[in-house]
């Protein structure tokens, strides 16, 4: 069953999802050659916290002998798709590009975005990447509508990627959000042909296309978080979580 979503938890979701949007426009400018994963996740936390919300990745998962994750932000670069965990050694350089996954908790309910961010001047296939996968994402919201259904959300996401000639990422997916970090429905970005359920105003939905410059096939590192491509290949993630409402979909995730 999909939740649907009562005007004071919606008022909860824009206020949570506020906060992630702020982290992910601020964040921009510490962006730069140099700095380290490790201080952006640092600043964050600081920055969310003093917004009145809580770090929602951070102690996330934990189960079946994995490890929960250590650090309030998700920073993904070059080949990493999505779950890279910061770290004081990992240095940014000229011409990288890194996805920030964004997860707060304010009163007991989520908001989650992601960018990915070029660092200085990045090659012709980066900027492309990154434009379409952000294309994607529109494209995927535009088709949230009530009375669509998720295979048209999939459907959108995917038809964009492939005009593009890039790949979209099947083992992973977007999500319904709300007080969970993670609830029903999945969100797919590839189209498999099935129309899957009915989209309903009060859904709220992660949207967040991943997609590679290479194959589509991914594999998790010996950390236990990391996913990467499999062939070495860019990767970029952009995420929104909207509302479905009677005059179209809202984005809770934009300052």
């Amino acid at each position: 069953m999909i939740p649907l979503k009562t005007d004071r938890e919606l008022e909860l979701m824009r206020r949570a999802n506020r906060i992630v949007a702020v982290v992910l426009a601020e964040i921009e400018e510490r962006i730069r050659p140099g700095v380290s994963t490790l201080e952006l996740d640092s600043w964050a936390e600081e920055r969310i916290r003093g917004l009145q919300g809580v770090p929602a990745f951070k102690g996330y998962g934990g189960r079946d002998g994995a490890r929960p994750f250590p650090a309030t932000l998700c920073t993904s670069v070059n080949q990493e798709v999505v779950h890279g965990i910061p770290a004081a050694a990992r240095r940014l350089r000229e011409g990288d590009i890194v996805g920030i996954d964004v997860g707060v908790v304010y009163e007991g309910y989520h908001g989650d975005g992601a960018r990915t961010y070029a660092v200085g001047r990045v090659s012709d296939e980066a900027r492309r990447l990154l434009d379409t996968c952000r294309l994607s994402l529109e494209r995927g919201i535009a088709a949230a509508r009530a009375g669509n259904h998720l295979g048209d959300v999939a459907r959108a996401i995917d038809d964009c990627v492939r005009a593009a000639g890039f790949a979209v990422v099947r083992d992973l997916s977007g999500h319904g959000i709300g007080r969970g970090l993670h609830e029903e429905p999945q969100v797919l970005n590839h189209y498999d042909g099935r129309r899957g359920a009915r989209l309903k105003s009060r859904m709220t939905l992660a949207i967040e296309p991943m997609i590679n410059a290479g194959s589509w096939q991914v594999r998790t590192l010996e950390d236990g978080w990391t996913v990467v491509t499999r062939d070495g290949s860019l990767s970029a993630h952009f995420e929104h979580t909207v509302a479905l409402t009677d005059d179209g979909p809202e984005i809770l995730t934009r300052c």
